[in-house]
């Protein structure tokens, strides 16, 4: 799945939606002193008082929010893996009973108690449900002809969220006309931040992929390795700083570690480029030929195919292995690149990294911008200094 497909089925969690259709709803409350399941309950959705499926569905949102490889994850299920979690979600959405299918996500939960016990009691909630997806319509042809072929996509999701204590509270009664102590022992489940979650199966496009799930990290460049492997039987993910990592790493083993700006800036902007000529593909991925390729366009010399192929096996061991563009690539279009001295901190986006200069003088060092304008600090308008004017009295 892609940033696109993610985006059009998660923008279909809402009320009287006829794009989404949620058969049930199963909570499966578990205890933290003993990591059993104290209680579990499945509802027919629509049975669910409209504020309750609010509530759900907002977390669902909630949970396939972010960036692909960041918080979302595309996992492959290993093959012939003990104990399938593909065999058990799939016999799990071909059931057609409940009772069925409430068994399968109870092996689910098994598979979850096995790896650890947690620190707060959780409630994992599983739905499954129909997400439809009109097919696109030709030019001059009408709506009621683009409800006319759907697409149709059976699905489960699951979601984990952890309880947290009631608050103490003092509250006013009106007809008594006095403050009383507002005891609630019943713990609250935290629906706004979900601790992870699943998708299965995928969708690319207009078409379900069964030997791929969709995996929600609690938190932006923090999966849940165990989860990924041991519950879902994943294979091993790299993810986006993992890429951005590596591909440091191969940068600086390929070109001795000397890279001025403006270079630095050229490869970002070849990579953008590449990014943006295939935007309606799949995003592109760069083998060690591509960025060899990258680093000649971009103006780096003494660059081999030997040579990069020989970082690749160097860091990760694999001269195959492909850099997904998108992962090793600032955000182009605003400051994304942190620069950090003793002095002072600055961002700037990559096309303007071209115009920072680390400069030497005097037996100095300084950081040295090109601006078109005058520099205004604190209201005041800054008098340009001549860099060597004193060089003749030295």
């Amino acid at each position: 799945m892609n940033k696109k497909d993610v985006g059009n089925i998660r923008k279909q969690f809402k009320i009287n939606n006829d794009k989404l259709k949620i058969s049930d709803i199963f909570n499966v409350y578990i205890m933290k002193e003993s990591s059993e399941i104290f209680h579990s309950q499945s509802t027919p959705f629509a049975m669910l008082d409209q504020d309750q499926q609010e509530l759900f569905l907002s977390s669902f949102k909630k949970m396939l929010a972010g960036q692909m490889d960041e918080k979302l994850f595309e996992l492959k299920f290993k093959r012939d893996a003990e104990n399938s979690s593909q065999l058990i979600l799939h016999q799990g959405l071909l059931s057609n009973e409940v009772e069925d299918w409430k068994e399968q996500m109870l092996k689910m939960v098994e598979k979850m108690l096995a790896i650890r016990q947690y620190e707060k009691d959780i409630v994992v909630t599983f739905i499954r449900g129909e997400y439809i997806k009109p097919m696109k319509r030709s030019s001059g042809e009408s709506d009621e002809h683009e409800r006319d072929t759907v697409f149709s996509h059976a699905f489960i999701l699951s979601s984990i969220n952890n309880t947290q204590d009631p608050k103490k509270e003092l509250l006013f009664d009106y007809v008594d006309r006095e403050f009383k102590y507002n005891i609630v022992l019943d713990p609250i489940i935290n629906l706004q931040a979900p601790m992870g979650g699943f998708l299965f199966p995928c969708f690319t496009d207009n078409a379900a992929d069964v030997n791929h799930i969709l995996y929600a990290s609690g938190k932006v460049h923090e999966p849940d390795y165990a989860f990924i492997e041991d519950v879902l039987n994943g294979e091993e993910i790299m993810t986006a700083q993992d890429d951005k990592i590596v591909f440091e790493e191969i940068i600086k083993d390929v070109t001795g570690d000397q890279l001025n700006t403006g270079t630095l800036s050229n490869v970002y902007e070849e990579i953008n480029r590449m990014i943006t000529e295939n935007e309606e593909e799949e995003p592109p991925k760069l083998d060690s030929k591509d960025v060899e390729q990258v680093l000649k366009m971009s103006g780096v010399e003494d660059i081999s195919t030997e040579k990069v192929e020989f970082a690749f096996k160097k860091i990760i061991d694999d001269d195959k292995y492909e850099l997904k563009a998108s992962n090793i690539l600032p955000k182009f279009t605003s400051k994304s690149i942190k620069i950090s001295t003793k002095i002072a901190n600055i961002a700037i986006s990559p096309p303007d990294l071209r115009y920072v200069k680390q400069v030497e003088f005097s037996g100095k060092r300084y950081l040295m911008i090109e601006v078109e304008e005058d520099t205004v600090i604190e209201g005041f308008t800054m008098i340009p200094e001549a860099l060597f004017g004193n060089q003749k009295d030295e």
